[in-house]
């Protein structure tokens, strides 16, 4: 009991980025939370619109807000033939009117060897990551870079080689002065530090494999147990936590067959929340004061359905867990027992992960829709808000605003 007592949420950002900023995918804490207050319940594409910006090429990485900027990356498709080179591209704009302020290329991919990606992926999905002075962008096998925050390029690492199965997806976080990606391909599964102040390799840890699909797409969570700080990185047949120093596995809970895992996991009652996606999700609450292999020991409860999120990530507000399945279906749990609160039909497919903000629940669906929910013990739906076209990159929120990419555009959403 004391050890489960002593276990926090690391309840400050790991960055030196200022508290207002929305620096890493999922925000400051990486588990979709943010202070921001008057957001608005209802917007479209002309009404509580601030700006909308047109954004180059296709890319799905969420944008990340610091200071002035907003930063996300993108592939733009260049020459000729049918596997086009992809230029690769990181692009700081202003929080204020959206107006594009750099747009850098960062790396050049041959369209003759880049590999086949899935129709919802793009070659610019992982969201990057800012320590108030630099922005970290990451293209999967294809690279990784360090930016200054007018967009000049400080570092490059082409040295996280894997063969990547339906592109790449795993946002990078930033723990301490490294820089660390999860990089699960369908050859080679490993953990990886890189120096934030010069891109080189720290520490590497290699997964174990077993038979069968190995690749996934996760992005690990910061956490703290007793003193001890922990990257917590689900990957395909298990989620393991490792010591930031040197990479070292502390606990492992095996999930079986579970692949192509995307959802981050949340943290939180002395528990951490992970979905091991394919092909029957099972949401596992799991008791990271372990050491070892715990899978019989550590799971304080456990859900396997269909319903379960295969991509989005949970989220964590008070005493109740909130997931939302790819095809459309919410669910509510009792977070330290797993009793199910409620469960219905939202509609529309997920990609994109929930949001708690101003007292709410944001969801934001494939077809462009933002469903907002009030949080509680029933399902109660207080909006729903068209955007078009599709979209799967989750919120981001900042001065009094949430940010909304599409397909097409980036939208600054408040109220008018």
């Amino acid at each position: 009991m004391r050890s489960v007592l002593a276990i926090a949420v690391l309840g400050f950002a790991v960055t030196s980025a200022s508290a207002g900023d929305w620096a890493e995918f999922r925000g400051p804490t990486g588990q979709g939370h943010s202070d921001g207050s008057k957001l608005p319940t209802e917007w479209s594409s002309t009404k509580n619109v601030a700006w909308k910006q047109e954004i180059p090429g296709l890319g799905w990485s969420s944008p990340i807000v610091v200071g002035d900027r907003i930063f996300l990356t993108t592939a733009v498709s260049t020459g000729d033939g049918d596997k086009k080179d992809q230029s690769l591209r990181a692009i700081g704009l202003s929080v204020a009117t959206g107006k594009t302020i750099w747009d850098t290329e960062v790396f050049l991919q041959d369209g003759q060897t880049i590999g086949r990606i899935h129709g919802k992926n793009s070659h610019a999905s992982p969201t990057p990551v800012s320590d108030g002075k630099h922005v970290f962008v990451h293209f999967g096998t294809h690279g990784t870079a360090c930016l200054t925050l007018d967009g000049k390029i400080v570092w490059q690492n082409r040295e996280l080689k894997y063969v990547p199965q339906h592109g790449s997806g795993g946002s990078p976080i930033l723990v301490d002065d490294m820089l660390v990606v999860s990089c699960d391909g369908a050859n080679t599964m490993f953990v990886v530090a890189l120096d934030k102040a010069t891109g080189k390799i720290r520490w590497r840890t290699t997964r174990e494999h077993k038979n069968g699909t190995k690749f996934s797409f996760g992005t690990p969570l910061l956490i703290e147990v007793n003193g001890e700080k922990q990257i917590v990185s689900p990957g395909t047949f298990h989620v393991a936590a490792y010591r930031p120093k040197d990479g070292q596995e502390i606990w492992r809970v095996d999930y079986g067959q579970g692949y192509s895992v995307i959802p981050r996991p949340v943290f939180g009652h002395g528990l951490v929340f992970v979905s091991s996606s394919y092909d029957t999700p099972t949401l596992l609450a799991i008791k990271p004061d372990g050491q070892g292999n715990v899978t019989e020991t550590h799971v304080a409860w456990k859900v396997t359905s269909k319903l379960m999120p295969h991509t989005p990530s949970p989220l964590l507000v008070g005493e109740d867990l909130y997931v939302v399945g790819d095809g459309g279906v919410a669910t509510c749990f009792k977070a330290t027992t797993g009793e199910q609160v409620w469960q219905d039909r939202v509609g529309g497919n997920y990609s994109a992960s929930p949001l708690f903000a101003d007292g709410k629940i944001y969801l934001q669906s494939e077809q462009g829709d933002g469903i907002v929910l009030q949080p509680g013990s029933k399902y109660e739906v207080l909006a729903k808000n068209p955007l078009e076209p599709r979209t799967f990159a989750s919120y981001a929120v900042a001065d009094g605003a949430l940010f909304i990419r599409t397909e097409k555009e980036l939208y600054r959403i408040q109220q008018q």
